[in-house]
């Protein structure tokens, strides 16, 4: 039984107080159940407290800035902020220098494929925390796919829309599958029913070069 401290207590509020006016994707509910959400995942698939942490706090420099990866560093440890850092694909400030939809087009594909090649070489912390990041985003878009007055719709919430959003799934559930990562059938019966919901009958994958 992985068991959790006063520090993960105080993970819990510095991710709540971080992304308190964040909300899901095209909803009203709070970024914080996202958080939430991944954490449990971790746990679920046995991770210990430090990868929770890590699941509560993986989105902050992406969504909130890259000053705060001094403070998890300083409150949580060394181990949390990497796991932290690795995760993220790019920093609210570097997303933001984007302004177009065609820049922020270019950019999402060119973090994905560093991003794909950077979990090639990534730690088991890392590959944990990511996949379990991914199913709860997956299974999220599942549930839109499933709800008539979203569906196929829910596409049009991500810069890649329906196609490279699928393509990027798949390469996650190859690259997890690869190292053997706990959650990864769990992640591919979502990525198959995404698949399943858009009329898709084969799978393809971003190209990554080696």
């Amino acid at each position: 039984m992985t068991a959790l401290t006063d520090r993960f207590a105080r993970a819990v509020d510095y991710a709540r107080v971080a992304h308190a006016a964040q909300v899901r994707k095209g909803t009203c509910v709070p970024y914080i159940t996202h958080l939430l959400g991944v954490a449990t995942l971790v746990i679920e698939a046995g991770g210990d407290e430090d990868q929770a942490i890590a699941g509560l706090l993986h989105d902050t420099l992406e969504d909130c800035g890259a000053a705060h990866e001094p403070i998890i560093r300083a409150q949580f440890g060394d181990r949390v902020a990497d796991i932290v850092v690795a995760c993220t694909d790019g920093t609210a400030e570097a997303k933001a220098d984007h302004e177009d939809a065609e820049a922020k087009r270019r950019d999402w594909h060119a973090r994905k494929h560093a991003y794909l090649a950077h979990l090639a070489g990534a730690s088991a912390d890392v590959l944990l925390v990511s996949a379990c990041d991914k199913l709860h985003n997956a299974r999220a878009i599942v549930q839109d796919l499933e709800d008539p007055g979203v569906g196929v719709a829910v596409f049009e919430r991500f810069k890649a829309g329906q196609d490279g959003t699928l393509r990027y799934y798949e390469s996650l559930c190859q690259t997890f599958s690869i190292h053997g990562v706990g959650p990864v059938g769990l992640l591919d019966a979502a990525v198959q029913r995404m698949h399943e919901h858009a009329g898709r009958t084969k799978r393809l994958t971003l190209e990554v070069a080696n």
